[in-house]
């Protein structure tokens, strides 16, 4: 369970524009993949620092070619 102290050092990163890149979120501190984006209500985005973003679209990818091609 996170304290209150780390989830306040999570959204003074997620909020912090110099950690967004256009429209894209990439903070190498930040360890979350999937950030929740400034405004809330627009829902999330991810974390295109981490090297698990770049794995998890892969696979994503992977999926969708596996789905297309077998079916």
């Amino acid at each position: 369970m996170k304290t209150k102290a780390a989830r306040e050092i999570e959204n003074s990163m997620n909020k912090n524009p110099n950690n967004r890149k256009g429209i894209f979120y990439f903070n190498r501190k930040d360890y979350r993949l999937i950030v929740p984006k400034n405004n809330p209500y627009l829902g999330w985005t991810l974390n295109f620092a981490s090297p698990y973003t770049y794995l998890f679209l892969a696979f994503l990818f992977a999926l969708v070619l596996a789905f297309q091609f077998l079916l």
